[in-house]
């Protein structure tokens, strides 16, 4: 059996953090995850704590890495509000991982790049949907499109190709990385119920079509895609293969929760939601819950992101079936078992 060795970039983010785990568990992979710090409990995995804007350190700490056959960049700086920023903290990270990696391996084989629905313009307004991976950009700026052109080029002439995917709404159960939708509802319904409310959905996207991915799926599609032939310099699109409407989901979660689903009533939950740190840390002493701070608990912006598309958000994962990759997820199951995993776990108490 031919080992072969990822390096993760992002490792210990919501995608990351799956991957490092799916691709452990098997004998013919080696896992090297990249992360600006180690987790507590790292089940024996290889992690290189760096900075991924600090180009001579990662080349310095990337050195011993002659063996690495696979890189899979799932990294990314969160920073909406200055676009400009935004394209150039990442494509930077991004470039700096790269180069460091090719300097250090020189079998290396295949480059995975992490992008997202954002490539179509989901974050503006309106797109053609379902988006397709032939689909037309958008005008920029979009840090994808950065990176995507450093890459096509830094691979012409080399031995090592790359493949593309574009996930949307990663759904996992993770601590500490608060831009996990499944979080944001598991919290905003924790702290409702606590202050005897109903469940009401705030924000305007409830009548339209929407879609998630489920973090294990994604690994598994990452793990097939990345060492695929076929999947070779092409971009697919992958989510749970389903769509949904919040006005069909909601009264389910609610249920889930034991509480009662009222009429949307649109918030801004990054204003609303900022009072609130007092109260859960009451409900943490309450529920005898792990000590999360407040403030990597939820994105609260994520969520007014999300539960304001005021139109349909799909992606067409024709093409990725076609090549071979058939795994599917039901959403609402995805839900209810994250929301499941978070109070077993002591992160929600109900």
């Amino acid at each position: 059996m031919t080992k072969k060795t990822a390096l993760i970039a992002g490792a210990t983010g919501v995608i990351g953090r799956y991957l490092v785990s799916h691709l452990a568990k098997r004998e013919d992979w080696e896992v090297i995850g990249v992360s600006r710090k180690k987790p507590e409990n790292s089940d024996g995995v290889r992690y290189i704590e760096a900075d991924l804007l600090q180009p001579e350190e990662l080349k310095v700490k990337f050195s011993d890495l002659k063996h690495v056959t696979h890189l899979i960049y799932a990294a990314y700086q969160d920073h909406e509000s200055n676009p400009e920023q935004q394209v150039a903290i990442n494509l930077a990270m991004f470039q700096n991982v790269l180069n460091a990696t090719e300097q250090a391996a020189p079998g290396l084989e295949r480059v995975l790049l992490m992008q997202g629905v954002k490539a179509y313009g989901v974050h503006i307004g309106p797109f053609k949907t379902p988006a397709q991976e032939t689909d037309p950009r958008h005008m920029p700026p979009n840090f994808y499109y950065n990176q995507e052109d450093y890459m096509r080029e830094a691979q012409k002439g080399k031995s090592w190709s790359w493949t593309i995917l574009r996930p949307d709404v990663v759904c996992g159960f993770s601590v500490g990385n608060p831009m996990n939708i499944a979080m944001v509802i598991g919290t905003y319904a924790s702290i409702s119920k606590e202050l005897g409310l109903p469940l009401r959905f705030p924000g305007k996207a409830y009548p339209y079509l929407a879609q998630v991915t489920d973090a294990e799926l994604l690994a598994r599609c990452t793990a097939w895609a990345v060492t695929e032939e076929k999947c070779a310099f092409e971009t697919f699109n992958v989510t749970n293969g389903d769509f949904f409407r919040w006005e069909n989901l909601w009264p389910i979660i609610a249920e889930h929760f034991q509480m009662n689903a009222a009429s949307p009533q649109p918030i801004q939950l990054a204003r609303v939601m900022v009072d609130k740190q007092p109260l859960w840390s009451g409900i943490i002493d309450k529920y005898h819950l792990r000590p999360i701070p407040y403030q990597k608990l939820a994105s609260w912006g994520f969520g007014d992101f999300i539960f304001n598309c005021d139109y349909d958000v799909m992606s067409s994962t024709t093409k990725l079936r076609k090549f071979g990759f058939h795994d599917v997820q039901d959403s609402q199951t995805m839900f209810l078992r994250l929301f499941t995993e978070f109070k077993n776990e002591k992160i929600l108490p109900f």
